[in-house]
């Protein structure tokens, strides 16, 4: 075993210019290091099984919640629960770095959100999806 670092860990673009570093790549446990360039976002999304910790290490990102706003400064880091609705963006004007702990490891356990599921709790439908009453009388 050797200190993992962004110099010596497996690196991948995603999005518009933003950099992830695969610090721990298990099946139960994934750290990855990332870096969002201002005015980017991922994807509107949520996960199956997997919980994530985001902590911010260098400048602000923002992190939407379920419908909620979270504006998390170096030094803070958030909880995502399984099947929470959730978007990262960067909306300073300065790279922002993160680290995301994923249990067990997120990769393939991601759908994609609508822009309207934050608000609605994981189990729930919305009034407009809920099942055809049976009219049949």
């Amino acid at each position: 075993m050797h200190p993992a670092s962004t110099q010596n860990t497996e690196h991948y673009n995603w999005g518009a210019g933003c950099d992830g570093w695969h610090l721990l790549k298990g099946d139960d446990l994934s750290v990855i290091e990332e870096r969002m360039p201002p005015g980017t976002a991922e994807q509107r999304h949520r996960h199956a099984r997997s919980r994530q910790f985001f902590y911010v290490l260098a400048g602000e990102v923002t992190l939407e919640l379920e419908g909620e706003v979270h504006r998390l400064q170096r030094g803070e880091g958030l909880h995502v629960p399984p099947g929470a609705a959730h978007q990262v963006r960067n909306d300073s004007d300065a790279d922002v770095q993160f680290l995301v702990v994923s249990a067990p490891r997120s990769h393939g356990d991601r759908v994609a959100a609508s822009p309207h599921e934050g608000d609605i709790l994981p189990g729930r439908r919305p009034p407009s999806l809920k099942p055809p009453q049976n009219d049949m009388k």
